[in-house]
């Protein structure tokens, strides 16, 4: 369990430390970077909108629309933001091991149980 100490060359960077035992993300398959090559510019690259530009980076959530998981009952674990559809999702966590990010309804709460029947919740 080695701690890497960074050694500083701006003054941001000071008591800096890295612990190399720290594990990624593990819904790497549901959040993803998307490219975003907007912000004004036609095929070319060109500006033709002005004043449009900037704006946070955003990572893609995906969201299972389609709902497979019949009759399999599952657990709200986190209620997050997504900017990119200006909701709530909520990530699932199924009895048969699988993760999905749903839309989240007002009505449920964390950590409660779910199942999903034919046409919906």
């Amino acid at each position: 369990m080695a701690i890497h100490l960074y050694k500083t060359s701006t003054p941001g960077s000071r008591n800096g430390a890295v612990d190399n035992q720290v594990k990624s993300n593990l819904r790497n398959n549901l959040i993803y970077g998307q490219h975003r090559c907007g912000k004004g510019r036609n095929a070319r690259g060109i500006i033709t909108a002005r004043h449009r530009g900037g704006g946070h980076k955003r990572l893609y959530r995906k969201i299972d629309f389609r709902r497979n998981e019949k009759d399999i009952d599952g657990r709200i674990v986190t209620i997050e933001y997504d900017p990119n559809r200006n909701a709530y999702i909520c990530l699932i966590h199924y009895r048969d091991g699988e993760k999905y990010h749903h839309l989240h309804p007002e009505s449920h709460m964390l950590w409660k149980k779910i199942v999903q029947f034919g046409k919906g919740f």
